[in-house]
């Protein structure tokens, strides 16, 4: 029988187990459970011992000992003073390449006229303003073939009372053409 990777890991490490990886793993998570965790020595600072010796301000460098100004007895404005001079030096003041989020990005410049010419989504939208001038130009056209036919002379008002037209409100109000039925042929024909 061929030995399986757990075997083959356990020959490696130099033990001879042959407890398989879910049971040990469960196992040595028990222990660690039973088991209290050491506890983390503590690095405090001496409350009682006396303030550190502590350089002045303004010959610290970045590259000074900034740990001095950690000290509980060390006054925080001080600390706040000796921090607000590591940072200040423009080593900490170099923006990063990567913050896209920085700029002001509500003050939009326009496309210029040639960029969105070559745009091909824009070129659709183009057509469309290209075809509404067209048809405003042709209904400037004929608007103004109405008007003179409008101020041409107008029967006389008794004839015109005298001769009803018939259906000239419903022609006013008709489209210029009705389309054909689906079909074809006209449905009245058909009965």
């Amino acid at each position: 029988m061929t030995p399986g990777p757990d075997e083959i890991r356990n020959k490696e490490q130099g033990g001879t187990e042959t407890e398989p990886f879910l049971s040990r793993w469960s196992r040595r998570k028990e222990e660690a459970l039973r088991s209290p965790p050491e506890p983390a020595p503590k690095k405090t600072a001496d409350p009682e011992a006396p303030a550190p010796e502590l350089p002045p301000l303004d010959t610290l460098t970045p590259e000074s000992d900034y740990r001095a100004f950690f000290h509980p007895k060390v006054d925080e404005d001080v600390r706040r003073a000796a921090l607000k001079k590591l940072f200040s030096d423009p080593h900490f003041n170099v923006m990063d390449g990567l913050d896209v989020y920085i700029d002001d990005y509500s003050k939009t410049e326009p496309i210029p006229a040639a960029m969105l010419a070559g745009l091909r989504q824009a070129q659709n939208i183009l057509q469309w303003a290209k075809e509404d001038d067209e048809k405003r130009a042709q209904d400037k056209l004929q608007q103004d073939e109405l008007q003179p036919q409008a101020s041409a002379p107008a029967l006389e008002p008794s004839a015109a009372l005298s001769v009803p037209v018939l259906g000239s409100e419903v022609g006013a109000n008709a489209p210029d053409s009705v389309p054909a039925p689906a079909g074809g042929t006209d449905e009245r024909a058909k009965s």
